[in-house]
């Protein structure tokens, strides 16, 4: 098992929106709260335009500013990653110029508010449908996974007294090697697929069992090369196991796959 962090190379770690949150930035260092959307709202675009990016652009992620949302320096393969939320094993049929392009859509969503991160997922599925043309199909298949499971003396978390229904806050810090992530009102779901999608050389599935949402801090080193520093936190594993309670077990589990059947570069604005 691979305990590093790995840096997918269709994720880029900056003002992101995360499960049902804006990433990048603590949540304690919000000037405010946003006014966010319905919870019960399917948000479309009322607008957007979409362009190839600017190689020498800086920025890039998936962000709301304001009333208007930006994807910034994406590849279509992030995108699915993203929409989806899966990894890059469970993706098959993109084609090379999905994987390598990089491209730009800025918008404002029918909806007023600030989306969640499921529907900040609903507006980048459908502007792949309705911009790239994409079908696909899906399909389970059994492959290499890890296994969320809870360690033995059970969780360590915190259980979130929080809206059940309400958004969650997620917020990534790296610093010398080392990553602290930072979460309010998770729950096991959330916080499986965020290990997929960024953290981990396979997918992973939740079979911890449990129900509620939680709020803890997990803090490990990425880099294999400083684990021996001084009060250096060990490698993701060993952090979920020490600091959460939870364990990644390597298994071979049935996983939904996305089959891409057609999809192609959009035509003008």
């Amino acid at each position: 098992m691979k305990t590093k962090y790995l840096r997918m190379a269709t994720v880029v770690a900056v003002v992101c929106c995360a499960p049902a949150a804006v990433r990048g930035q603590d949540a304690g260092q919000q000037a405010a709260k946003p006014q966010m959307m319905a919870k019960d709202a399917d948000p479309d675009w009322d607008v957007v335009t979409v362009k190839l990016a600017d190689p020498n652009a800086r920025t890039a992620g998936f962000n709301v500013h304001g009333h208007e949302i930006a994807i910034e320096r994406k590849t279509v393969q992030a995108m699915l990653i993203y929409g989806y939320g899966l990894h890059e094993k469970q993706l098959r049929g993109v084609p090379d110029w999905a994987r390598t392009e990089v491209w730009d859509a800025q918008g404002i969503a029918d909806v007023q508010g600030h989306p969640d991160h499921g529907q900040m997922q609903t507006l980048v599925r459908k502007l792949l449908s309705e911009r790239f043309g994409l079908v696909l199909r899906k399909e389970p298949r059994e492959m290499e996974a890890y296994a969320l499971t809870v360690a033995k003396g059970g969780p360590k978390m915190e259980k979130s007294t929080g809206d059940p229904n309400g958004p969650s806050n997620e917020s990534d810090n790296e610093n010398g090697g080392q990553t602290t992530m930072r979460v309010q009102n998770f729950s096991m779901s959330e916080l499986t697929a965020i290990l997929t999608g960024l953290f981990l050389d396979r997918p992973a599935v939740d079979r911890t069992g449990l129900k509620g949402r939680y709020n803890f801090q997990l803090k490990w080193t990425w880099d294999a090369t400083r684990e021996t520093a001084p009060d250096a936190p060990p490698a993701l594993v060993t952090a979920l196991q020490e600091q959460l309670g939870l364990k990644l077990e390597p298994v071979k589990a049935p996983v939904e796959t996305l089959i891409v059947e057609k999809i192609g570069r959009p035509g003008a604005n």
